[in-house]
């Protein structure tokens, strides 16, 4: 027996809706008739002819249950199921792009333990905000008692295609002596990255394996993660330190003396290895971007990837078109040809490229990982989030700032002189009269507010931050 159930009126009663990365929310609420319904959402909104889904998950405990419920819903309609089992979000998008196939990909990336999320694919990439909308709005049957699929061995073809993309562009001995340090954790990529340094001549450590989930945040690294990468350094002798959030579609790369680099910086190295024209970039990234220089147009965004992507799409340009975020993720919006390699596009957020493009540029120009920052501008960032802050808490805080110019001088920056400008692109960023900015977001995937600071130091930028977020806590 079925019955008719509304997206939204899912929404409403779950609280399990699309924030800037997929549909996501409390793994309590993320029940197996919940799940089905935004499958079979999908499927009719979005995936009408497909007659394949490819289908994977991260390492999070809850995510095999909602990948079940998620393929009772793909093969009620008839369609196969291409199970990829536990592997990188990129990996799953690359593979169904290269058959021609949707996806769907169980992962909630790095937000809290509590929490998971489901990500969907069109045959051409992620979907975009207006096929959210079209789920959203949905009506689906789903049965009174979602019986679960019974997911079957994982297909090697999905894996195989993801590394061989990486060896066949950078060559298998290009790598040859560098020693690579891969923080493990509880990341989904920590076996494939092995193969993928391997594969690439690279000797690599194993280190930090978990038997529980670890929220790796990217644009907010944990200060028992900033002190192990120091002391792994010391401990081993490794080029360069790379790991990932839980999905490895953003990277964490560390140089050979345990300093964590930023996101956006990492972003800008990988852009100018791959010789970029076209760079998209959300305005919480450093706008050392634009002062360096290297790039013949820089467009900015909201955050998140759709709007990422939209923007790479609007570029007009016969060059390379790349775009990244502040934590680190990658995307591809054409395909590269060096030395004869080609690199096809991959138009969605991407951990390993970064790692291998820096380490290759620091090979290039004969430098250790840790010198390539210092030949960009003096621009330095710093991030962190309030976690269980509500999204109608940081609404009101966002709007009572913007009527009080002094109050919003003294909650973000009050010693960096008058208020030069403001963007209200997302969230509210203002730029002051010493070249000193701060950036107010309440997060689209959990109850959390983000600050992002930046400053022509990285004390300062730190400082900036942590005072902005202990005001607003306080208040």
């Amino acid at each position: 027996m079925n019955k008719l159930v509304f997206i939204e009126s899912v929404m409403q009663t779950s609280g399990v809706r699309f924030g800037t990365s997929g549909a996501r929310g409390l793994v309590s609420e993320m029940t197996d008739e919940v799940c089905y319904a935004y499958a079979a959402a999908f499927l009719q909104a979005v995936a009408i002819d497909a007659k394949a889904i490819v289908l994977g998950h991260d390492l999070r405990p809850s995510s095999p249950r909602i990948s079940a419920a998620c393929a009772a819903a793909i093969q009620a309609t008839g369609r196969q199921v291409v199970y990829a089992g536990a592997l990188p979000t990129p990996a799953l998008a690359f593979y169904a792009e290269q058959i021609g196939a949707p996806a769907i990909v169980v992962t909630g990336s790095h937000i809290p333990f509590d929490r998971n999320g489901i990500k969907f694919y069109r045959a051409d990439g992620e979907i975009s905000k207006a096929d959210e909308l079209a789920i959203s709005h949905a009506q689906v049957e789903v049965p009174s008692s979602v019986v679960l699929a019974e997911l079957s061995s994982a297909d090697a073809r999905v894996n195989q295609t993801y590394v061989q993309r990486y060896v066949d562009f950078f060559g298998a001995s290009s790598l040859a002596g560098a020693k690579v340090a891969v923080y493990e954790h509880s990341s989904v990529a920590r076996d494939i990255l092995r193969v993928i340094f391997e594969g690439l001549g690279a000797t690599v450590i194993s280190l930090g394996r978990a038997d529980i989930f670890v929220p790796i945040d990217t644009e907010a690294v944990r200060a028992e993660d900033v002190a192990q990468a120091k002391l792994w350094a010391q401990q081993q002798q490794f080029d360069i330190l790379v790991s990932t959030d839980g999905d490895a579609d953003r990277p964490l790369i560390g140089d050979e003396t345990g300093d964590w680099l930023r996101g956006d910086v990492a972003g800008i190295l990988c852009a100018q290895f791959l010789h970029a024209q076209v760079v998209v970039t959300p305005v919480s990234s450093n706008t050392a971007v634009e002062k360096c220089g290297a790039f013949a147009q820089v467009i900015r965004t909201r955050i998140g990837s759709p709007y990422v992507i939209a923007g790479m799409e609007s570029a007009v340009t016969s060059g390379a078109v790349v775009g990244y975020e502040a934590n680190g993720g990658f995307l591809l919006g054409s395909e590269i040809v060096r030395n004869g390699r080609h690199l096809a596009a991959l138009p969605t957020r991407d951990a390993v490229l970064p790692m291998l493009a820096l380490l290759c540029l620091a090979r290039e120009r004969g430098c250790p990982v840790s010198q390539l920052a210092a030949t960009l501008p003096a621009r330095f960032s710093a991030s962190d989030r309030l976690q269980n802050f509500a999204t109608e808490r940081s609404a009101a805080l966002l709007a009572q700032l913007l009527v009080s110019p002094k109050l919003l001088a003294e909650t973000l920056a009050p010693t960096a002189g008058a208020l030069s400008h403001i963007d209200q692109t997302d969230g509210l960023r203002v730029t002051f009269e010493n070249g000193d900015i701060v950036h107010l977001r309440p997060s689209g995937n959990a109850p959390e507010l983000r600050c992002y600071a930046e400053s022509a130091t990285a004390q300062t930028a730190k400082i900036l931050c942590d005072a902005c977020l202990e005001k607003v806590s306080a208040a």
